[in-house]
């Protein structure tokens, strides 16, 4: 199994991206799919995540009306789009999968997930 993270780069505040996680060995459309991010200095926390099937979507108070966390099932890869960036969504972004549906309470917790990508930095800065 591998997520391959990528799409991160180097923004000015304001300004947008686009990260996607391909996944291989792997459907992520079977379990809850997440972004994470770790600051340097700071605790890896969860972004947003997505159920599979109906595709429930939920995201950390900081980043809501900003991102968006989508699934594209035929391409098997998962997106976050990334909008209004602050300096403070600097981080190294991963992508993670589970193999069950994770309830509320479960989501944002690292350990519930089974696989990670390896991170792509997003650097905003003006």
């Amino acid at each position: 199994v591998q997520l391959q993270a990528s799409g991160g780069g180097l923004v000015q505040p304001g300004g947008s991206l686009r990260l996607s996680c391909a996944a291989s060995g792997f459907t992520l459309n079977s379990g809850s799919t997440a972004w994470f991010r770790q600051a340097p200095g700071k605790e890896r926390e969860a972004v947003s995540c997505i159920r599979p099937y109906i595709g429930t979507k939920y995201y950390t108070e900081s980043v809501k009306g900003r991102f968006t966390i989508s699934r594209d099932n035929a391409r098997n890869t998962a997106y976050l789009q990334m909008n209004s960036l602050k300096p403070e969504d600097t981080a190294v972004y991963y992508c993670a999968a589970s193999r069950r549906s994770l309830i509320l309470s479960t989501q944002y917790n690292p350990t519930n997930y089974d696989y990670w990508g390896q991170g792509t930095l997003v650097t905003v800065s003006s």
